[in-house]
């Protein structure tokens, strides 16, 4: 690609703009330096698994991966024997490994919901990187830090203890009243490392000590008591030896990895992937993106694919330059099938450039697999490559006039120009004699229309609207101009050529009215012809405009009475086969009657003179009955399925009517308890084990058993509900085949299986938590028992204005209850203040061997103010 043109028209600042919703530094790096690509394939890849991420992130709360740190340069150093990782290195290998997992299970979790293709055959392509999550947080925490093994526990044990004594050996000095006059502080500072007195210089001989420095007075010196220095000096030999072991670690740590070197390997493109096509996504939902449509048929080029002559034009609806803002007006450009070249004119000022400027960033950014800010419907083609010539070049070193930069830009242009080029022009001809710059104008477009390039032309040039009249692959446009107001409206005007207005745009900034209206009169003769055909044909285009408006406000109140209509038949066709069903009832009811009366005759026949035709004649009596009544069930049955569909067809066609098409399915917002439910969805057969899940990432079932629910089916002794009336009952025995007999109360019935719903005895209630529920609260059922306060954990507990021993006792109480009710996470809110609460928190946690994991939530969760909890299964 042109690197001159992409900078001309801003793609460079959009693409870093774009690269700073990455979340991590080497999806930024590959972001920023990302170019359009010209091969479909790779181009529609991007935009799949950016728009995926955009349906995933419209739907569930929160983000699929966290950031991570580099590893680019960490396999060297792991493949290198003796080397070691630092903490921090070894922190961000941490860090990618449980992206990669987090990535892995967001998307598999809702792929069927979200139908998530694109990005599930990149996930399923990530190699299982659990065994190199697990060597790494055996060593260190989620945050990072040396997790506190036998070895360095006993020396950071000890270096605390020294630590102690030096304290008290320094306020023995400062909380003594005999050493007030001889101390110049009474808090210790530090003078290499190590914690001295800052005492006054003539007072020096009343402490005895090592003075490690001097104040630049010389009124003070920097004393360490002499019975600190034993304490200071061992202290820094077990300092020493506490690096010597955690670098030990670390290397023992690094050469365990070796292994896990084609893991991170092949697991990093994959995550960029996954990093820069979810910032994508971002830019886009915060700046109203769409991805664009192809323009139809592709031809093969060498190793790139473009446009074929024959594919759809490209089209751009409600388009956007994203640097304007909200100041930008929306402007749509369409061309026509045959035709190439776009040729704008109107008023200085009037939004022309940006015009041109629009629809090649918007171009490029779609190549670049981004979404682009327009309107649903927009189709854009792949240029093989960009050119463009635009503002002044002209350059005193290389002796570059105005107009001699614009040829040079123009020349390069053309020589480089193919079917599958896209080139912009501003202001074309311009610079020096204007009949000379029209006839150069002209020749430069026959010779592109004959390359068959897209051409994008803006000019001020008469002759240049009549040629965009005459040649069939031009076609005119025109950004508006408010000749009441004498102001542009930056609109387009498709079809329409537009007059420059450049006396009323020289009045208007303040040039002298005598000289307006004698420059008048100088084209008065020449021009009014041409102005008044512009005029008349701007004043058409807005009558068809308002004509075309009226036409489709009267389509869509035909189309509207049609639906009404429509759902008025549906009604009555639905009360009719109502009435058809309550009458079939009782036709079926009177069937079994019969049947009991004549199985009741044939009992007393066999009881008198019994012949085999008048048992044959009984039977088929009642075959021919029951054959009768199943025609006009089936029948019935058939008329309520018809209906069912004209239903949902008259839905189908009101919801279409308010949303109109797109080139894509955009999934409806989920909300939190259907994203869950989604997350953690589970078959009918599955449904029968344990208790309920998911309630949280990270968050387990709270009763580790595995209780089985009795299957649901129609048997005798089931519990029943009525679909019409809601009456619950039980399954007393089985007419035929789909029909049963129910007992409702006192009164018995026969009812068919699709009239039924099987429901759970109250005995058989299986407790179900609910995300809407405080944690105290459960659902069986239909019913909604609320527990005694303190029996059962909490989610998150709030420890926000307690005394740090109150936190303590009920972080104490909460883990008893977690143990006791197998409940395996929660939440710690501390908050930051003083940090008081959050060293007691972390305190009692480290010493708890209930306590498996602990860690800060997120910065977006709370941060350093929240603690998650993981206790030991």
């Amino acid at each position: 690609m042109n690197e001159k043109t992409l900078t001309e028209i801003d793609y460079f600042r959009i693409r870093d703009e774009i690269s700073l919703f990455c979340l991590s530094e080497e999806g930024k790096y590959d972001l920023q330096n990302r170019e359009p690509f010209t091969e479909s394939k790779k181009i529609e890849f991007y935009k799949n698994c950016s728009r995926e991420w955009k349906d995933w992130l419209s739907a569930v709360k929160g983000s699929p991966f966290s950031a991570w740190g580099p590893v680019h340069g960490l396999t060297p150093i792991i493949k290198t024997n003796g080397a070691s990782l630092t903490l921090e290195q070894v922190k961000a290998l941490g860090e990618f490994c449980t992206a990669a997992e987090n990535v892995k299970a967001a998307v598999l979790n809702h792929k069927e919901a979200l139908n998530l293709k694109a990005l599930t055959s990149q996930v399923e392509l990530l190699p299982d990187i659990s065994e190199t999550s697990r060597k790494i947080f055996r060593i260190i925490t989620k945050d990072g830090e040396m997790r506190e093994l036998p070895e360095i526990a006993e020396i950071r044990s000890k270096i605390a203890s020294l630590n102690s004594q030096i304290k008290n050996i320094m306020k023995k000095f400062t909380g003594d009243q005999k050493y007030a006059a001889v101390l110049e502080s009474s808090v210790p500072v530090l003078r290499g490392g190590r914690q001295v007195l800052a005492v006054k210089a003539n007072q020096q001989t009343r402490i005895k000590g090592i003075i490690h420095d001097v104040s630049a007075s010389a009124q003070t010196v920097f004393i360490e008591p002499e019975e600190a220095v034993f304490c200071s000096n061992e202290l820094i030999q077990k300092e020493y030896e506490l690096q010597s072991v955690i670098k030990r670690i670390l290397t023992e740590l690094t050469a365990d990895l070796q292994p896990s070197i084609p893991v991170i390997r092949d697991s990093l493109p994959l995550m960029k992937i996954f990093d820069t096509t979810l910032a994508a996504a971002r830019w886009g939902m915060e700046h109203s993106c769409v991805y664009a449509q192809k323009c139809g048929k592709e031809i093969a080029s060498g190793h790139t694919y473009h446009s074929g002559a024959d594919s759809e034009p490209p089209l751009l609806l409600q388009a956007r330059h994203p640097l304007l803002g909200e100041k930008c007006v929306p402007i749509d450009i369409r061309f026509m099938t045959g035709k190439r070249v776009l040729i704008i004119t109107g008023p200085n000022t009037g939004g022309k450039t940006v015009t041109l400027k629009t629809f090649a960033l918007l171009s490029m950014l779609n190549q670049s697999g981004f979404p682009v800010p327009a309107g649903e419907g927009t189709r854009l083609p792949v240029f093989s490559n960009v050119f463009a010539d635009i503002g002044d070049d002209q350059s005193l070193d290389q002796s570059l006039s105005t107009f001699s930069g614009h040829m040079k830009n123009i020349a390069h242009a053309i020589n480089a120009a193919r079917e599958d080029t896209l080139i912009l022009l501003d202001e074309l001809g311009s610079g020096t004699d204007p009949q000379e710059g029209t006839a150069i104008s002209m020749a430069v477009l026959d010779k592109l229309i004959e390359k068959g390039s897209f051409v994008l032309v803006t000019t001020h040039q008469g002759i240049l609207k009549n040629y965009g009249y005459t040649n069939e692959s031009c076609v005119n446009a025109s950004v508006e101009f408010d000749t009441n107001t004498l102001s542009p409206s930056y609109r387009l005007l498709m079809g329409v050529p537009g007059e420059s207005h450049a006396l009323d745009i020289a009045q208007k900034s303040g040039l002298p009215r005598e000289i307006c209206r004698a420059a008048r009169d100088y084209i008065a003769t020449e021009q009014a012809d041409v102005s008044a055909l512009i005029r008349g044909l701007n004043q058409k285009h807005l009558e068809l405009d308002k004509m075309q408006s009226a036409a489709r406000r009267e389509a869509d109140l035909i189309e509207e009475n049609n639906l009404k209509l429509r759902e008025k038949e549906v009604e009555l066709r639905r009360k009719e086969h109502e009435l058809k069903s309550g009458k079939q009832q009782e036709m079926y009811d009177f069937l079994v009657h019969s049947r009991r009366q004549l199985e009741n005759l044939v009992r007393q026949i066999k009881e008198g003179e019994l012949t085999r035709e008048k048992t044959l004649g009984v039977k088929g009596f009642i075959s021919d009955l029951e054959k009768n009544v199943a025609r006009l069930d089936k029948k019935i049955e058939a008329e309520g399925e018809e209906l069912e569909k004209a239903a949902e067809e008259l839905k189908k066609a009101k919801e279409k009517r308010k949303h109109p098409a797109s080139n894509k399915t955009t999934k409806k917002k989920l909300s939190l308890a259907e994203a869950l439910k989604t997350a953690t969805s589970v078959t009918e057969d599955e449904s029968a084990q344990g208790a309920a899940g998911g309630l949280g990432t990270g968050t387990k079932a709270s009763a580790g058993k595995n209780t089985a629910a009795p299957s649901l089916v129609f048997e005798v002794g089931a519990s029943v509900k009525s679909k019409n009336g809601g009456n619950s009952g039980i399954i007393t025995g089985s007419a035929k085949k789909g029909v049963w007999q129910v007992q409702f109360g006192s009164i018995k019935m026969t009812m068919k299986e699709k009239d039924l719903q099987l429901v759970n005895a109250p005995q058989n209630l299986v407790p179900s938590y609910s995300v809407d529920m405080a944690p105290n609260v459960y659902e069986y059922g239909d019913n909604v028992i609320v527990e005694k306060e303190g029996t059962r954990p909490v989610y998150e507990l709030r420890l926000l204005g307690m005394y740090a021993e109150e936190a303590v006792k009920a972080l104490e109480r909460q883990i008893d209850l977690c143990v006791l009710n197998n409940f395996d996470h929660f939440s710690v809110i501390h908050g930051k203040g003083n940090g008081v609460l959050q060293q007691a928190v972390r305190d009692y946690l480290s010493h708890s061997p209930a306590v498996a994991d602990f860690e800060y939530a997120p910065a977006e969760d709370g941060g350093a103010g929240k603690t998650y909890v993981t206790l030991c299964k």
